[in-house]
């Protein structure tokens, strides 16, 4: 949402806008787009008092002292278009509600979510899963037509009360906001929250007009004071403040509730949010506060009156409608780090609870049982709707009018909301049986999983075999390694190549070429692209869980390879502007493993087979060359010959796709669009090439690991692509292990290593303490926790490590840790779906912001921010975001590497924390092809 402020909507001339209030351009629906929203998308005439032509019925003094509702009469208006009025009194007597069970006999409360193309929806859908008793219903903001929304909420009575995500944009411009206005309107009978963009669409149909605040202060925490409103019930108030609203810079329609001053921000441990109340907004108050991560987008804010000659900026975080059930907030309740976020929600609940006991003499209908309308079944109306989105219906009643409501998004891509396994038949299985063997304390004896990797592999300098490789020395963040090649009877191997557009039916289509173990090939084309095939791949799998008892990884044998970036067209988000020169996405199928426990210093050795086949060697034969290898336990692989290095690649080096002077310029584009609202945080990136012919990947990627060693890092090569990744990634993307928890581990905030010990425990302190660092870290938990909420159970998802700092070789980084346990119709594959690309790698919300990078940036990232790891045949998977890795195509190697913008960003500073990313990869291959380096 826009950093915005409220301010009282002057009829006539623009000009009159309160002091200090800057006027603004908006992009219409595609941010990469430079037009202005046109003006007729710009509501032009106060709202206020004109949606009926009889007047509503206001509080009386008790319900105006508890903020209440006691409304004897309701209505219903016609379809209001701001500044196209029409009366209304026509309708006034259908707008009764119908005949209703009522919410305090039921134990649980319906609420219709609206999801405004959000990346925090999912948080608020998790919260109101458990408070309400019941998981509510998400549509997007152009999902139904008035007529649907009308039929659910008013002739099948099928929801309490009404939830209006966050979002980015604007409430001015249609293709932000989508239906959130006209419910506003027209649903005065109904409870609605608004959250966020929600909030500031309700402050905006009544009269207020929206300009810039101050500054956007994304991921930062606030102080918030109220004043003791029922939604903030139970929650220390700022009753005693010494804030007066001026109540003449609002709508007499709106109700203040709650606000903060415009200064008072700070870092994540500065403001302690388990101990809120301990923070106050200024040093001259008694006043309790919340603590909130506080996102002045499209801001509430008004100058209030001078005190002491000085102007008292106090903004606005929370509003209520004077006669109406409906709230509206600022700052992000569904954050991890808001205090009393949860109590906040359940006070929507009791209000909306307290608001139907109120209308008893109402009499609505009961719900329509073959509609699936019950409210027991509110999941299965989900999966109703995500059912017809799969064949662009936008509803699961009305056909005839889901044509209109579908945006150019849905039109162009998979609904990332349909992720029940519901599309396809399932295919007939095929069991595989797991045979192991394990090696004890072998490890050290043969000199380490290097001295592996060589003895089995390395003689076909490493050609078609991967290496998920834990090199970093902290066995505590990673414990085992995987290895495999050509070989066994069940290989094959993957590549797919997204197709060019103009090609293609539908943007995930794509060209898939398999080769099995013996040479042959097959080509496809996939229409549903390769997340799908993957997906059917893996479900066409079965196993017997006594096969892998006794293991202590969860990896037995599966799909191992790489996903690129440009697969997102998969997951919900906008066609690929750019094409990779790369394939999109590589997997061997792996029957033969080499398992190593780091910690125990033990060897598995694994083979899958199918059922009522023979069993191969690999076990055997594997086994007798390891214990071989123990004999001369000093052994190294240092003495291999190594192609000579021409003369010219010796002086060359990396060369990147953008200048310093282009680099800064987009971050400062960057910035623009986050000051505009259209993102919170932007991960911009670039590359960095270098020719490099006749070089041996496997050579480097060992030369890498002993430079810069990293918990998730990986060899991978390819024969049949022509192409090698030499991976040095410190983050985890999502992990899935066999109890079905789900883990992503995204790394926000980045610092060089100091040259002293004690320069060195500085700058780690000062990552830990930067307000603009934990900015970036907490707005990519929040999106993290929003994408994991959406395949989880209800409650499940949270965060056991916030903001930890973990030191590298090179850098100190700032982690966190998101869990959450997924739901059992929820597949593998759906759960990377879900969530991919990873969102430290796009920043949040991230279909919007996936939007404005493919505008910035000139070429396709190819696998470069996507994920390398295993999909594992008894259904787990581990994949990394691939960062801090050389990829080597066509005798070229590219580094990519970028930052996320913020608010806060220095262009500058940006600039140097990208090459500081670069740094260590970079001179890996600087000193290998240069052989300056140790040979290996």
């Amino acid at each position: 949402m826009e950093p915005f402020e409220f301010v009282n909507f002057t009829l006539s001339d623009p000009s009159l806008l309160l002091s200090g209030a800057t006027n603004m351009n908006f992009s219409l629906c595609s941010t990469s787009s430079e037009l202005a929203c046109p003006s007729d998308c710009v509501m032009r005439s106060p709202v206020a008092n004109r949606f009926l032509s009889r007047e509503p019925v206001r509080f009386d003094e008790t319900w105006k002292k508890r903020k209440y509702f006691n409304t004897k009469k309701v209505f219903a208006s016609t379809h209001i278009v701001p500044g196209h009025l029409e009366d209304s009194s026509s309708i006034a007597k259908k707008s009764l509600l119908p005949r209703r069970e009522p919410v305090e006999r039921l134990g649980f409360v319906r609420t219709l979510l609206i999801d405004n193309y959000d990346s925090y929806t999912f948080n608020i859908y998790q919260a109101l899963s458990t408070i309400n008793g019941v998981p509510p219903v998400v549509i997007r903001n152009d999902e139904w037509t008035w007529e649907e929304a009308y039929r659910y909420l008013y002739e099948d009575a099928a929801f309490d009360n009404i939830v209006i995500s966050p979002g980015p944009g604007s409430p001015m411009c249609p293709a932000d906001i989508g239906i959130c206005l006209r419910l506003l309107l027209e649903c005065r009978d109904i409870p609605i929250l608004g959250v966020c963009l929600g909030h500031q669409a309700l402050g905006y149909v009544h009269g207020a007009h929206v300009v810039h605040a101050p500054e956007p202060v994304h991921g930062r925490l606030s102080g918030i004071e109220h004043d003791g409103n029922i939604l903030f019930s139970d929650i220390p108030s700022g009753r005693n403040s010494d804030f007066k609203a001026d109540k003449e810079s609002l709508p007499k329609e709106l109700i203040p509730i709650a606000w903060t001053v415009y200064d008072d921000t700070g870092s994540f441990s500065e403001k302690k949010f388990s101990t809120p109340v301990n923070t106050s907004l200024s040093p001259s108050r008694n006043a309790s506060v919340i603590s909130v991560p506080e996102t002045l987008e499209n801001q509430s804010y008004w100058p209030s009156p001078h005190v002491d000659g000085k102007q008292d900026r106090h903004i606005l975080m929370g509003i209520m409608h004077s006669t109406f059930p409906h709230y509206g907030l600022q700052f992000h309740p569904e954050s991890i780090a808001t205090t009393y976020g949860s109590q906040i929600f359940k006070n929507f609940k009791d209000v909306t609870v307290d608001y139907w006991s109120r209308y008893k003499s109402l009499r609505r209908r009961m719900i329509n049982e073959t509609a699936n309308m019950q409210v027991p079944s509110a999941c299965q109306l989900l999966k109703e709707l995500s059912r017809t989105r799969n064949t662009g219906n936008g509803s699961s009643y009305n056909n005839n009018n889901s044509s209109n409501s579908l945006s150019t998004a849905k039109k162009n891509g998979v609904d990332v909301f349909n992720l029940v396994d519901l599309a396809y038949a399932k295919p007939d299985t095929k069991l595989l049986r797991l045979k192991w063997k394990k090696l004890e304390r072998l490890v050290h004896k043969v000199g380490g999983a290097r001295n592996i990797f060589m003895e089995l592999y390395g003689k076909n300098r490493g050609n078609d075999a991967f290496w998920l490789d834990t090199s970093s020395s902290d066995k505590a963040r990673g414990r085992f390694s995987f290895m495999g090649g050509k070989g066994g009877s069940l290989w094959k191997q993957l590549t797919f190549s997204l197709s060019d557009q103009s090609e293609i039916t539908s943007k995930h289509g794509g060209h898939l070429l398999i080769e099995d173990a013996h040479g042959s090939t097959e080509k496809r084309f996939l229409e549903e692209g390769f997340l799908d095939f993957l997906r059917k791949e893996l479900s066409s799998l079965s196993y017997e869980e006594k096969d892998f008892k006794g293991l202590p990884f969860d990896f037995c044998g599966g799909y191992v390879g790489c996903i690129g970036y440009d697969i997102k067209v998969e997951c919900g988000m906008p066609i690929n502007r750019h094409k990779s020169k790369a394939s999109d996405a590589c997997f061997f199928l792996a029957d033969n493993v080499i398992a190593i426990d780091h910690q125990l210093d033990d060897v598995y050795v694994l083979s899958l087979h199918e059922l009522d086949t023979a069993e191969t060697s690999f076990l055997n034969d594997t086994e007798e060359k390891l214990i071989t290898m123990s004999v001369s336990p000093t052994r190294k692989w240092k003495d291999q010959t190594l192609p000579a290095i021409d003369s010219s690649q010796r002086k060359a080096s990396f060369v990147p796709d953008k200048s310093r002077e282009q680099y800064i310029n987009d971050v400062e584009r960057c910035m623009q669009y986050i000051k505009d609202g259209e993102s919170y945080e932007l991960c911009l990136t670039t590359q960095n090439r270098w020719r490099i012919e006749n070089t041996d990947p496997l050579g480097l990627y060992l030369h890498l690991r002993e430079k810069n060693p990293a918990p998730y890092a990986a060899f991978l090569n390819f024969s049949n692509a022509n192409l090698s990744l030499c991976c040095s990634s410190p983050e985890r993307f999502l992990l899935l292990d066999r109890n079905g928890m789900l883990e992503a581990k995204p790394i926000k905030g980045t610092i060089a290593r100091g040259s002293t010990p004690e320069e060195d425990e500085l700058l780690k302190f000062e990552l830990k303490l930067s307000e603009k660092n934990q900015a970036e870290n907490l707005m990519i938990v929040d999106l993290l926790r929003n994408d994991l909420g959406r395949v989880c159970e209800p409650g499940s998802v949270h965060v056991p490590n916030l903001m930890d700092v973990e030191t590298y070789t090179t850098v100190h980084t700032m982690v966190s840790t998101v869990r959450g346990l997924k739901k059992t119709d929820i597949s593998p594959v759906e759960c990377v779906r879900a969530a991919f690309p990873g969102g430290s790698m796009t920043g949040a919300p991230k279909l919007r912001s996936v939007e404005i990078l493919d505008s910035l940036e000139n070429c396709s990232r190819g696998l470069y921010s996507g994920s390398i790891g295993y999909f594992s045949y008894n259904g787990t998977f581990d994949l990394n975001i691939v960062i801090r890795t050389v990829v080597i195509h066509e005798d070229e190697a590219s580094i990519g590497a970028g930052g996320a913008i913020v608010a806060l960003s220095n262009p500058e500073d940006e600039f140097e924390e990208m090459i500081l990313k670069t740094r260590a990869p970079a001179n890996a291959v600087i000193e290998f092809c240069s052989g300056s380096s140790e040979r290996h």
